[in-house]
């Protein structure tokens, strides 16, 4: 199962390399106020591909930390109402008689 992992990995590198290698012309990336950026199209990619990722984790961050504080506050309210051990009170007749024949 490693070597397979392995493998798949490889086979994964070598495409990204093939691919980046077949796309080295330069673009030009043109910012406002007459800006401009020669790069690589991989790299130009690259750089996009970790923006949005980057992007789409802050997105979600605020919801996640909402949900995380939303399970610590119901595990500490299922403690508070969580009933301890069941015990059986004694009654007071055989408490009494404890000793005693009948």
């Amino acid at each position: 199962m490693r070597y397979l992992l392995w493998g798949i990995k490889f086979l994964l590198f070598a495409l990204l390399f093939v691919f980046a290698m077949n796309n080295a012309e330069p673009v030009r990336i043109r910012f406002f106020l007459g800006y401009s950026w020669d790069a690589p199209m991989a790299l130009v990619l690259l750089i996009v591909l970790v923006l949005g990722a980057v992007l789409g984790i802050l997105a979600s961050l605020g919801q996640s930390i909402r949900l995380r504080r939303e399970v610590v506050q119901l595990r500490k309210d299922r403690k508070i109402r969580q009933p301890g051990p069941a015990t059986i009170p004694a009654r007071p007749d055989m408490a009494s008689t404890a000793g005693e024949p009948s």
